[in-house]
């Protein structure tokens, strides 16, 4: 869709196409429109005049006449060396964008339209993250679940943190302890020195960044290429709250997993043993631990071995009699009946 509006709609929100203009107008008139009036208009999109409506998907709404405002006067002050020659047309559309503004009520500070704001697209995500970044002074907070961390990755957003750094922003991050075993992430955290912090769980939630304690961004579905941006108070300080707790339960990335107290029997398989007696399959166990199903199927294949389970419902038995159905049990466990359990009678 990008490269179609490119082509056919070369302009900016200064000065839109008759078409476009016409829908944005008609969107700003009624406070939304049906997601199908944009199709032959993509700039609208494109240039985030109209985004999806967080309560029903298929419509769009459009961003407040005072927001674009505010976006081209940014964009002028930002290139006024090379953009003398467009003052004429960005005040022209100051007016009438300033008109359009006189036609509907204006949301109140901190109301829901303002508060959320649903990102349809992987561009429309980054430039919103990247305008946050930019405008961050004190505090990232992140959670990356899943595996280990590609190489691409941590090089794609080192520039940004070490800008972050430069400016003497904090960063902590949460992973998995899966991530451990990348020498990626340690090379990362080694460059960046005291401005990031970084602690280890078993599992995390799903993705979640926080700049400033002021503004989030979630993922908004399962392939994560739409997002929400949410600026409510109420639900950034639940976020912020939820992330907090599972820092204090979490390791620093520095410091050894704590032993099982269980020979034979490793950290990542006492975590398996719990979801295991939750009654999780292996795929939700896999996903949760941020490792691949073939891994979390051999580390069960390594425990039933240990615990001397010929079946998954007897394995299901060994675990809870070893107590790796909850927190470890002081003191030791007894002993499972396994193969050394058979070989010392």
């Amino acid at each position: 869709m990008a490269g179609h509006g490119a082509q056919e709609h070369p302009h900016g929100a200064d000065r839109l196409c008759e078409a476009g203009d016409r829908v944005y107008s008609r969107a700003v008139r009624r406070g939304r429109v049906p997601r199908g009036d944009a199709d032959p208009v993509p700039c609208l999109l494109e240039l985030a005049l109209l985004h999806p409506d967080p309560d029903d998907m298929d419509f769009l709404v459009p961003t407040a006449p005072q927001e674009v405002m505010t976006r081209l006067l940014r964009g002028m002050y930002d290139e006024v060396s090379e953009s003398h020659r467009r003052v004429g047309s960005a005040v022209a559309a100051f007016e009438r964008y300033a008109g359009l503004g006189r036609q509907v009520r204006v949301p109140a500070a901190g109301a829901e339209g303002s508060a959320i704001r649903v990102l349809d697209g992987l561009n429309r995500i980054q430039a919103a993250m990247d305008e946050a970044t930019q405008v961050c002074t004190r505090e990232v907070l992140t959670v990356q679940p899943g595996g280990i961390r590609r190489e691409h990755e941590l090089s794609e957003g080192l520039p940004r943190a070490l800008a972050l750094r430069a400016r003497g922003v904090r960063m902590r991050d949460l992973y998995t302890h899966v991530a451990r075993h990348g020498q990626g992430l340690l090379n990362y955290m080694e460059l960046m020195g005291d401005a990031a912090e970084a602690r280890t769980l078993d599992e995390v939630i799903d993705r979640l960044i926080l700049f400033d304690r002021t503004v989030a961004f979630i993922p908004a579905n399962a392939d994560h290429t739409m997002a929400l941006e949410l600026r409510h108070p109420a639900l950034v300080e639940y976020l912020v709250t939820v992330f907090e707790r599972q820092w204090r339960l979490a390791i620093p990335l520095t410091a050894p997993l704590p032993d099982t107290g269980i020979e034979g029997i490793s950290h990542r398989e006492q975590s398996i043993a719990a979801l295991l007696a939750e009654g999780h399959q292996d795929a939700v166990i896999a996903e949760r631990l941020g490792i691949s199903v073939r891994t979390c199927r051999a580390h069960i294949a390594r425990l039933s071995e240990t615990l001397g389970a010929a079946s998954r419902t007897q394995l299901g038995v060994r675990i809870a009699q070893a107590g790796l159905d909850g927190p470890p049990r002081r003191g030791g466990v007894p002993a499972a009946p396994g193969r050394g359990a058979a070989a010392a009678r």
